[in-house]
């Protein structure tokens, strides 16, 4: 076996634990929303370890098939509107997009080598913050006819995503850089 296909696996390896334990942080919610959303224990810090060890490209694929897991695993919820076209919009941006882009952590968290506790809080909380984005489209856009009247889908969305996407990325920033400070060497490939 080549140095380059044994590599490979091994990364393919790591990122199966990292979804698997990921998966399983998921499941352990400290608070959950009515309408979905919640805060887990560190349900992130695994796709945006998997980021910062090995790149965008397997961090991307980790978030994607994490996605893919948590619709499977019950966390689709109907749309308000009932129709196909809100639906999709919900798993694009609820859970394709929303999950996903946690493995850009490598990139917003600048070049490996050059890397300190700050950059990799900072990469954490903007792909965080990047998935709270996705969540307040699809606030607005799919969940905001089921605002009360006079808020309005905007005020409803932030308010709703907030309550629970705050606490979360604040976690997954403590979590990431309380990791990084105890054991730096688990941030290298």
């Amino acid at each position: 076996m080549s140095n380059s296909s044994y590599s490979k696996t091994r990364i393919m390896v790591e990122c199966a634990i990292m979804i698997a334990l990921g998966t399983v942080l998921a499941q352990i919610k400290v608070f959950e929303m009515p309408n979905g959303g919640s805060i887990t224990l560190l349900s992130s810090v695994p796709f945006i370890m998997i980021s910062l060890r090995h790149g965008t490209r397997w961090g991307v694929l980790a978030g994607f098939v994490n996605s893919l897991l948590q619709m499977a695993l019950g966390g689709l919820w109907p749309t308000p509107a009932g129709t196909a076209f809100a639906m999709l919009l919900e798993i694009l941006l609820d859970y394709v997009l929303a999950f996903t882009c946690l493995g850009l952590a490598s990139f917003f968290a600048g070049k490996p080598g050059n890397r300190n506790a700050f950059k990799i809080a900072f990469g954490t909380f903007f792909v965080c913050f990047l998935r709270f984005c996705c969540s307040f489209l699809s606030g607005v856009i799919v969940w905001g006819s089921i605002a009360e009247d006079g808020i309005g889908a905007v005020t409803y969305s932030l308010s709703y995503n907030a309550s629970y996407m705050v606490p979360e990325t604040l976690l997954t920033v403590a979590g990431i850089v309380a990791l990084y400070n105890a054991a730096p060497r688990l941030f290298e490939k």
